[in-house]
């Protein structure tokens, strides 16, 4: 008996994916493009750049920003687009094997440790908050969590049913849960760099 019959094909999952995966794009591309202006002209202003704390221009041009040796955004690009595609597989009718969706879980995970230490790089290191990269991490963290719970209600990551039940109640909160990660990392970005005196 498969996880996830056609019956319950999981429509809501899909078009969430879908609507994160496009959003995730489009802010990725929005990074690339500046990524490539800054590179043709190293002394072009960025025009994500607000004020000294909001900005992208720093992030772009740190070490950070190009973690792997190419730019970040490009990341984006290939992950975003693949959500997005997932999410529009499904809404087709395709029917996934249980290694695709740990595999997937595994990815978001992935995602989501990035998109934490880059938080953490742009306030307490940088001392920026980048607009298309907090477009980043706002859909990057409730897609995690959406897959996430989604798989533990489902079987594909096998927990005792008790704890599935809990999890399961949980889903249907991912909105709220995603908001409530964005108040703590607004809290942190006041705390640390008083954001509101620069708006």
């Amino acid at each position: 008996m498969p996880l996830v019959s056609p019956a319950k094909r999981p429509t809501a999952l899909a078009i969430f994916l879908v609507f994160t995966g496009i959003v995730g794009l489009i802010a990725a591309f929005a990074l690339t493009i500046e990524k490539f202006a800054a590179a043709a002209d190293p002394g072009v202003k960025a025009g994500c750049d607000f004020s000294i704390v909001v900005q992208c221009g720093k992030n772009l041009a740190s070490a950070q920003g190009s973690l792997f040796g190419f730019p970040n955004p490009l990341i984006g690009l290939v992950g975003f687009g693949v959500l997005a595609a997932i999410g529009m597989s499904i809404l087709a009718g395709a029917r996934f094997a249980r290694w695709f969706w740990i595999a997937l879980n595994v990815g978001m995970l992935a995602a989501f440790c990035f998109v934490v230490f880059l938080i953490i790089t742009s306030i307490y290191f940088l001392g920026t908050l980048c607009p298309w990269c907090m477009v980043v991490w706002s859909v990057t963290i409730p897609a995690f969590i959406a897959v996430t719970l989604f798989n533990v209600t489902t079987g594909v990551i096998p927990l005792p049913s008790g704890a599935r039940r809990v999890i399961g109640a949980a889903y249907g909160w991912v909105p709220f849960i995603a908001i409530l990660s964005y108040i703590v990392i607004a809290v942190l970005a006041q705390l640390r760099l008083d954001v509101i005196a620069y708006l």
